[in-house]
């Protein structure tokens, strides 16, 4: 069988949007969200050990931006499965040459992509239209005492959100900036 997906690599290191590729016909249309041997093609070697799905009801409303220190580090698949969102990666590895940029992708229900985020990444996304539902393969689960979080606002990443911020949880509201908890970066 040939390849369902195909990968455009990003500016980030080791960053890809996945295009998945689509049948379609008179019933509906079908594409593969996941397929190890075609991920390692772009450097995805861990097998998935957790899917979580996230429905955001209100345009304009952010979640994150998530990661997890290592050892339990994640890299993830982050799809949207209706609706429209702005997904960003910001690279958070302390050697990287492209420490604290930020990629920013639509991923939408119509347009079929993936983001491929390897380890030592930082996570979000801001809804573009109201009922947005994504879902994120993971290659760890979730560690509540390993987790970290960047604030979406901080100004030593800059990122450039689409809309307005309407709406936002207390627990993203009160990550720290980078300058204020001297954030070096994730070493893997």
């Amino acid at each position: 069988m040939s390849n369902r997906f195909s990968f455009q690599p990003t500016a980030l290191s080791g960053l890809f949007v996945a295009q998945r590729q689509v049948l379609a016909d008179s019933r509906g249309k079908f594409s593969r969200m996941y397929c190890l041997d075609e991920l390692r093609q772009v450097g995805f070697e861990r097998n998935i050990t957790q899917i979580n799905y996230s429905c955001t009801s209100s345009k304009g409303t952010i979640r994150g931006l998530h990661f997890q220190y290592p050892p339990h580090a994640e890299a993830k698949i982050v799809s949207c499965l209706q609706g429209e969102v702005f997904d960003v990666a910001v690279d958070l590895r302390q050697d990287s040459p492209t420490f604290l940029q930020w990629h920013g992708e639509i991923l939408s229900a119509d347009n079929d992509k993936s983001l491929c985020i390897p380890e030592g990444f930082a996570h979000g996304f801001q809804t573009l239209t109201d009922n947005c539902e994504l879902l994120y393969l993971h290659t760890s689960p979730y560690q509540p005492d390993f987790e970290g979080g960047l604030n979406i606002q901080d100004p030593q990443v800059s990122i450039d959100w689409p809309l307005p911020i309407m709406e936002l949880s207390q627990r993203d509201r009160t990550h720290p900036f980078i300058q204020e908890s001297k954030f070096t970066g994730v070493s893997l």
